[in-house]
Parts: structure tokens; C-alpha cells; sequence
């Protein structure tokens, strides 16, 4: 009878000590983080503007540790703890204050004190804020609406690197909309954005090569900056890129090809996409038919077969 106990004893050892550390090691995760958080909470009520402006963070993104103990999403206390660091002159509280009141979060929605938040934020530099404010001034929410003011503040975010900022102020050059007409500018601030990866700047620098407009026409630049656009969804860009290689325009003529970039767009809603690769199906036929007749060992049984029933098709079609 001694043996099974030693065994049962050695088991339980074996057991307890993985539990026992893992244990241990919780106890210190959690014990770590709440304290972290009672030191935000103790700063932010002493009046320190980035505690109370980190607190409000946690409460609105709901962070509550590795564990999830601490705090629940909560917009009122997020709301609160902003407001505090924003009248205590924090850029970040204030631009966040502004984005809750323009969703109504945790308060009731409100353009205007939208508006004057970010209006503060946006005088201390804060990029973001400057994007936001133009974002008003451009479709006059809550505000007169002001191409002037819009291209102002979104210049000021452009000149900080704001992606978004770089693109609109770009189309505000492309449309003279607050500026302007300016077809250079225009293609000068698509790319800025455009190489930050933003997809519609990739697109729209890519009409910009392809027609030729504030830079000299180019197709292989056209086909470039569709691809990185179309390699992020973006549906025009898909469409354009297809359109590329079935004309044979900045790429090798490639129907497969053209096929692939027409069905990514019409999968997403893209009618003219559709249309295309309707059309480009029914060709398929006249295109391999005169192949098949030439030499036919060089077409497969399944190719001499579609292309036959597309030939067919497309003559019922014209």
C-alpha cells in the first residue's frame, strides 16, 4: 500500500507545482496592473491632465488588464475624466471630447461643442484635430460651410504628415475648391498620401498619370499606383487595373489577368466591372477560336470546348 500513496503524493507534487506558479504568476500580473491603475486614478485626482486623460482612455476603450478585472466601457466616465484634462488645456482630452460630442457618446450629440473642442486642440498643433476641423468647415457642420477654412486646416494637418488631410487638401487643389485650381498641387498631395498607403490618393494619382494631368501621361505610373490601390480593395482601382491589361496599356495585354482585376470590382458592387467581364467572357470565344483553327495542339480539350460554346455565344450576342 506504500507504493500507490508515494505515487498519488508524487502526482499531486507534480501537479500543484505548475498550478502553484501559474498561481503566483497571476497574482502578480494582476496585483501589478491594479496598481498601475490606482496610481492613474490617484494622479488624475490630484489634477494631473495626462492621468486623467490616460483614465479616460482605459474607461473608453473598456481596458481592464490582462484579466479583464477592473473596468467595464464606460462613456460617462470617459466623458468626464477628458473633460477634466481638457480644461486643464490637454490637446488629446480635448480633441476626444470633441469626438464624442460629434458621435453622442456618453453625452447627447452635439456639433457645436464638437466644433469648440477641437477648435482648441487644433490651435495647440494637434493634427488630428486640424483634420476634424477642416472635415466641419468643408460640409458646415454646425459651421458656415468654408472651402477657405477647410483648406487652412487641413493644410495644417497636411504639413504634419495627416494622410487624410494630404488627400483632401489634394482634392481641394484638383476641384480649386478654398485655392486655387492646381493640378500639380493636387498630384504633389496625392502622393504624399499615396505613399503613406493611403488607397484612394493611390488611385486618384493613378487618373492623374493616365490622363496626364499636373504630370506627363504615363501609363506603367497609371498601372502602378491602380495596383497598390487595387491591392486594398479599392473597387475603381480594381476596375481601372483591369481595364489596363485588356487594353494592353502600361502592362502586356493579359485577358487572365483583366479577368481577375473585373471580377475583384464586380464582387463589390462594381457594375461597369461586371459589364466587362460579361463582355470579356463572350469574346473569349473570337479570341481562342482563330488559335484552335490555326494550330490545334496548342489548345487544350476543355479550352477547344469553351472556346467553341463562347464563339457561339458571342455571334448570338452581336
Amino acid at each position: 500500500m506504500v507504493r500507490p500513496r508515494l505515487l498519488r503524493w508524487f502526482i499531486f507534487v507534480i501537479v500543484s507545482i505548475p498550478i502553484g506558479l501559474i498561481s503566483a504568476f497571476a497574482y502578480c500580473f494582476i496585483s501589478e496592473e491594479l496598481c498601475a491603475y490606482n496610481n492613474v486614478l490617484k494622479a488624475a485626482e490630484q489634477g494631473d491632465a495626462n492621468a486623467q486623460f490616460n483614465l479616460g482612455m482605459m474607461y473608453y476603450d473598456g481596458e481592464g488588464g490582462t484579466f479583464g478585472l477592473f473596468r467595464k466601457q464606460d462613456y460617462s466616465q470617459a466623458l468626464n475624466w477628458y473633460r477634466k484634462a481638457a480644461e486643464h488645456g490637454h490637446a488629446s482630452a480635448q480633441r476626444e471630447l470633441g469626438l464624442m460630442y460629434y458621435f453622442g457618446e456618453g453625452v447627447a450629440q452635439d456639433y457645436n461643442e464638437a466644433v469648440k473642442w477641437y477648435k482648441k486642440a487644433a490651435d495647440q498643433g494637434d493634427a488630428d484635430a486640424q483634420f476634424d476641423l477642416g472635415w466641419m468647415y468643408y460640409f458646415g457642420e454646425s459651421v458656415a460651410q468654408d472651402y477657405n477654412e477647410a483648406a487652412k486646416w487641413f493644410k495644417k494637418a497636411a504639413d504634419q504628415g495627416d494622410a487624410d488631410a494630404q488627400f483632401n487638401f489634394g482634392m481641394m487643389y484638383y476641384d480649386g475648391e478654398g485655392v486655387a485650381q492646381d493640378y500639380n498641387k493636387a498630384v504633389k498631395w496625392y502622393k504624399k498620401a499615396a505613399e503613406q498607403g493611403d488607397a484612394d490618393a493611390q488611385f486618384n494619382l493613378g487618373m492623374m498619370y493616365y490622363f496626364g494631368k499636373g504630370v506627363a501621361q504615363d501609363y506603367n505610373e497609371a498601372v502602378k499606383w491602380y495596383k497598390k490601390a487595387a491591392e486594398q480593395g479599392d473597387a475603381d482601382a480594381q476596375f481601372n487595373l483591369g481595364m489596363m491589361y485588356y487594353i494592353g496599356k502600361g502592362v502586356a495585354q493579359d485577358y487572365n489577368e483583366a479577368a481577375k482585376w473585373y471580377k475583384k470590382a464586380a464582387e463589390q458592387g462594381n457594375s461597369d466591372a461586371q459589364f466587362r467581364l460579361d463582355r470579356l467572357h463572350r469574346d473569349e470565344g473570337s479570341v481562342l477560336l482563330p488559335q484552335l483553327l490555326i494550330n490545334p495542339a496548342l489548345v487544350s480539350h476543355q479550352e477547344k470546348t469553351n472556346c467553341v460554346y463562347n464563339y457561339i455565344i458571342a455571334i448570338l450576342h452581336n
